[in-house]
């Protein structure tokens, strides 16, 4: 007869996920949001700085009062991301990527390619790949307006992907969480096209787990073809099914046990380049010349034109002020990912979480690292790490220890 069980304690599996809540934390995200209105040049910016430190002051204040965790997320998504939202709607104020997805739909329609044949300055750039157009359709074939506003729709996708990747029966107060967050609630009202790019990994990295090997290569193939930061998921979710059948059976066992797992793998690969290929070639091929220079030379910035990320972080820095620094921070961002990848052959990763906490870190050091980067970018690792923490506290095993018990 032949038992499943599954690896992780039925104790443990209550345990409540370790993110942050409470009227501090709330108070935190208040002060964060009003220094960011009194210190950005951004309009946008300013907008939501003020409404999002109103509704995290009154989510504090509710905490402090002992009203329920659900009511004081509420008022903190209303503050941070309702209000504003709304408001820049209505007078048609948006984050620059907004707009350059908006263009880059329009083009594409027109041309069959989202590129310009000669960007000029770095608002004619599009550093995306091809698949972003696809949220600036609506507004490029019904015109511009509130309901075909592209991070409405970037926003729907990543909340849609974000949910389905968690837990069933746990998804409500995560939900709520991390569109409360202060740095997904910006992109949330202002426009952010990482948002759908971090959901759609989180969702992969989750269909990998569940052994839905084709799902989670068709939906990290449609990540890759959003931008280049999803890319590095597909490695790692292919080590987290390959490693799938270790410490499962006895040891004459495994031989047969890794054949599965590594035909998933496999799978999960090939449907993964299959979708990214058939999203991102056409439009590439069009035109290769735009190609590279919009979604390589630019964002490395090796194009004229200076991109507009520029926080200061350790690959920019590196690049703006020290000579040679432009090389030395490339080389840094090439180590990093030979570091990520030794990691993923010498120790795959054992659970999705693990698989997430992993690909949280080396996404973390490419920002560092990258000439052009800035601190919006570090959403990719936050919603991976809140992702992990969630989908750890339930712990729904990838692995179940296969038992077979001989009666003689």
């Amino acid at each position: 007869m032949a038992t499943t069980t599954p690896l992780t304690p039925p104790d443990q599996r209550g345990k409540p996920p370790p993110i942050p809540s409470g009227a501090l934390w709330w108070a935190v995200c208040s002060a964060a949001a009003l220094g960011l209105a009194a210190c950005s040049s951004l309009g946008p910016h300013r907008v939501w700085g003020t409404a999002a430190a109103l509704g995290y002051l009154s989510a504090a204040l509710l905490a402090v009062r002992g009203r329920s965790p659900r009511t004081a997320d509420a008022v903190a998504v209303t503050g941070a991301v309702l209000l504003p939202l709304l408001w820049l709607l209505a007078v048609d104020r948006a984050q620059l990527e907004v707009r350059v997805v908006a263009r880059s739909a329009g083009l594409l329609l027109a041309e069959g390619t989202p590129y310009l044949q000669r960007p000029l300055v770095p608002e004619d750039f599009n550093p995306y790949l091809p698949g972003m157009a696809v949220f600036g359709l609506p507004e490029a074939v019904a015109g511009p307006g509130p309901l075909t506003d592209p991070r409405l729709w970037m926003g729907a996708a990543f909340l849609a992907a974000f949910a389905l990747a968690l837990p069933a029966g746990a998804r409500s107060a995560p939900l709520r969480w991390i569109a409360a967050c202060p740095l997904v609630a910006l992109p949330l009202a202002v426009g952010g096209v990482d948002l759908p790019v971090a959901g759609l990994m989180c969702l992969g990295l989750a269909l990998a787990g569940r052994g839905r090997a084709g799902a989670a290569g068709a939906a990290l193939g449609v990540a890759a073809a959003l931008k280049w930061t999803a890319w590095p998921a597909i490695p790692v979710a292919l080590a987290l099914l390959a490693a799938a059948s270790r410490g499962a059976g006895r040891p004459a066992d495994r031989g047969e046990g890794r054949r599965p797992a590594e035909r998933a793998a496999a799978r999960c690969g090939l449907v993964a380049l299959l979708t990214a290929a058939v999203l991102v070639l056409p439009a590439a091929l069009r035109d290769p010349a735009a190609f590279r220079s919009h979604v390589v030379d630019f964002p490395l910035g090796l194009t004229d034109a200076v991109s507009s990320a520029a926080s200061p972080l350790p690959g920019h820095l590196l690049a703006t002020h020290v000579p040679g620094g432009r090389t030395l921070a490339l080389l840094l961002l090439g180590v990093s990912a030979l570091l990520l990848a030794l990691s993923l052959l010498l120790r795959p990763p054992a659970t999705p979480a693990d698989a997430a906490a992993r690909l949280a870190l080396g996404l973390l050091l490419a920002i560092a690292f990258m000439p052009a980067s800035r601190f919006g970018y570090l959403v990719h690792p936050l919603v991976l790490a809140v992702w992990a923490a969630v989908a750890e506290a339930p712990r729904h095993p990838l692995l179940l220890r296969v038992r077979k018990q001989v009666s003689r």
